[in-house]
């Protein structure tokens, strides 16, 4: 059960929702439909987000064909465009919970994530380590994602260092449902129901998905410990808005959700339990200054068990167990003032702390543990940005200008060691610090009818994680230890575009450059001993290339990146100078095919497929590509309901996720297949 209480409430920067008959979209003209109105790198809906009249020069992806339900994944869906690159190939019915991080354009990286995942504009790393629950998504109604690649954006906040992957929730008005069986004895059920009440709005979302899972070694490899590993996941949220005087609303929202997985043997239980809270007050009058006020509480309450498998995989031993409580504060207020006719200028600030530890018991002898270990610490960053964007939506050139400064403190960091029934081993403190980072991005957009060229320039930077700093860990034979001492990630970008778009044809292509230093990864000292250190630099580059075509009642939509990235490291690290880093592959992308008839039958196909990549940082593990599709057929039987069949890897194919050092593959889904109903009302 969900141990965590609420005890502040928070606001939600930009809630949205989206256009349904655009699936994706790079266009440049903006979609206007009642009460909302779309541009590539902003969404704006009433009740959600400070309206904006002017679009970035920002090669932004907007995706807003994802559906809950039916098995279907937020991290899935991310998967289908070219450049996302998640920690583990595995979604999170399956993951370890610390493995779901997320980045862009190869910048590669640890389970800590380099691109900053946000909801409806609140943070949603781990406080302690940085990496992502995606099951707590089940807790809301997602109207769309976007996606902006390349940091620097002052306005999302420190931690866009690759990009910014931004989920916007949808307020209900009425009522859906969704209730689907599939593979391995699974079930997923989903409802949100919501309407007006007085002068105001409610909408209560819901989410609960369970399955038998999955035996995760690959066939060949097992032994008699290897069994399936079950999952159950589920999800509550609610949210209000309601008028406060003219042009100004206040909206709240509440939200908690549950996780658990199996890892396929014994003494793997994992569970994650969150509440999220947020109240924001936003005044977004037409033709004149507009401000908001936001304010969020993250809680989080992580323990999972790993175990000790021998070569022949005929005995299991529990090898940890570990249980981390973490806390995320933070606060924004942001000012749009009028100047002339229009609001081109955002200026504003914003605060983020995050607490936590973790509590470790290891050394056991037989179930019972003899060593236990505590190690954590705070953080805290305080920043103030501005943002310029000139012309309108009808100008055929437009620029732009962000900036920020940030100032941060890594409070008194500490891990204690002692024996369960003897004395203290370890017992340290490290000291304080603090510092200031900049970071900014500068961009140009030119448009002549259907076809634009762009340009930015950016840097931004990234903290490490608690997790970074001050927990040490071990993967069967594998020691990794933390660093105290590990700097702040510093990059410097830039790239430069092509888009054309008239109507039916859709083409993008964008080139990028990306120098990473002080790269945080785990660097191997010696067999089986690995530290986190601060490299001297992660160098990418690479393009992405993505094109849509109406076909008739469907659309054909292909994405495609290639990244050619490699580190440059001394000293110590030197073994892994020029080599690829780790989990990241030279190639991927995929292919749709989706229809967009709005008559009684609706389908999809995506082939999507992934390259090689060293799953180690001295590129001894390779993880094989893999090329899967998923693809599913709808009927509407009235206006109300309709019936769904979906695959995913109908192929079967073998997905590698992981490799251990002695060579045992953990796979990723195999074929699974769903059948259920929808019903809206």
């Amino acid at each position: 059960m969900i141990r965590l209480l609420t005890g502040t409430l928070a606001l939600a920067l930009p809630a949205a929702a989206m256009a349904q008959d655009d699936q994706v979209s790079d266009s440049l003209e903006p979609i206007t439909i009642p009460t909302k109105i779309y541009y590539p790198d902003a969404i704006v809906v009433n009740g959600g987000l400070l309206p904006n009249n002017a679009r970035n020069p920002l090669g932004a992806t907007v995706l807003t064909d994802f559906e809950p339900g039916m098995g279907a994944r937020v991290e899935n869906r991310l998967r289908d465009e070219a450049g996302i690159v998640q920690f583990r190939r595995s979604d999170g019915r399956t993951a370890h919970p610390t493995s779901q991080g997320v980045t862009l354009r190869g910048l590669g990286g640890n389970a800590s994530s380099r691109a900053l995942v946000t909801l409806d504009g609140v943070p949603q790393a781990d406080p302690f380590g940085g990496w992502v629950a995606w099951s707590a998504y089940d807790a809301i109604n997602l109207g769309g994602i976007a996606i902006a690649r390349g940091g620097g954006s002052g306005a999302d906040g420190p931690g866009a260092l690759a990009g910014t992957i931004g989920l916007y929730s949808e307020m209900t008005d009425g009522g859906e449902a969704s209730l689907a069986y599939g593979s391995r004895d699974s079930w997923d059920a989903s409802a949100s129901v919501g309407g007006e009440v007085g002068s105001g709005h409610i909408a209560v979302d819901g989410r609960y998905s369970r399955g038998d899972g999955f035996v995760p070694v690959a066939k060949g490899q097992r032994g008699i410990v290897d069994r399936a590993a079950p999952y159950e996941q589920g999800g509550l949220g609610l949210r209000l808005r309601f008028d406060a005087g003219d042009d100004s609303r206040i909206e709240a929202s509440v939200r908690g959700f549950s996780d658990r997985r199996d890892r396929g043997t014994d003494f793997t239980q994992s569970q994650v339990d969150g509440v999220d809270a947020s109240l924001r007050f936003i005044h977004d009058p037409v033709g004149e200054t507009q401000w908001l006020a936001l304010g969020y509480i993250q809680l989080r309450d992580f323990e999972s068990g790993f175990a000790s498998v021998p070569a022949g995989r005929n005995s299991v031993a529990p090898a940890l167990f570990q249980r981390v409580p973490a806390t995320g504060l933070g606060a924004r207020v942001e000012l749009r003032p009028l100047i002339g006719d229009a609001n081109p200028l955002r200026i504003g600030a914003d605060w983020r702390r995050t607490t936590g530890r973790t509590e470790e018991d290891f050394f056991f002898s037989g179930v019972t543990p003899g060593r236990h270990r505590t190690a954590g610490g705070s953080s805290d960053t305080v920043g103030a940005f501005a943002e310029w964007t000139s012309g309108d939506v009808n100008d055929g050139f437009l620029w732009t200008l962000s900036g920020r400064v940030d100032r941060w403190w890594l409070g008194e960091g500490y891990r204690l060691e002692r024996n369960i029934a003897g004395p203290v081993i370890t017992d340290l403190r490290f000291a304080a610090r603090q510092g200031w980072e900049g970071s900014g991005r500068a961009g140009v957009r030119w448009t002549s009818d259907a076809f634009s060229l762009r340009a930015a320039a950016y840097r931004g930077w990234r903290l490490p994680t608690l997790n970074e700093l001050y927990r040490p860990f071990r993967v069967g034979a594998e020691v990794t230890t933390a660093n105290a001492a590990l700097k702040p990630e510093r990059l410097w970008g830039g790239e430069v575009g092509a888009d054309w778009d008239n109507g039916d044809t859709k083409l993008s292509a964008t080139l990028f450059v990306n120098h990473l230093t002080n790269a945080i990864a785990n660097v191997t000292l010696a067999p089986n001993l690995n530290q986190r250190q601060n490299l001297e630099a992660i160098d990418s580059k690479g393009v992405e290339v993505s094109a849509e075509q109406r076909i008739g009642p469907a659309t054909l939509r292909a994405t495609y990146a290639f990244t050619d990235a490699k580190v440059d490291a001394s000293g110590a690290a030197l073994a892994l100078d020029g080599r690829r880093p780790a989990q990241i592959a030279k190639h991927g992308g995929s292919v749709s095919l989706r229809s967009n008839t709005g008559g009684p039958f609706d389908g999809f196909a995506t082939l999507r497929y992934v390259g090689k990549q060293n799953e180690d940082d001295l590129g001894l593990l390779e993880l094989g590509d893999a090329l899967t599709l998923d693809a599913g057929l709808s009927w509407k039987l009235t206006k109300a309901i309709s019936i769904e069949a979906r695959g995913e890897n109908l192929f079967d194919e073998l997905v590698p996720a992981a490799i251990s050092s002695s060579g045992i593959v953990e796979r990723a889904t195999p074929r699974t297949l769903w059948v259920g109903a929808r019903m809206s009302f």
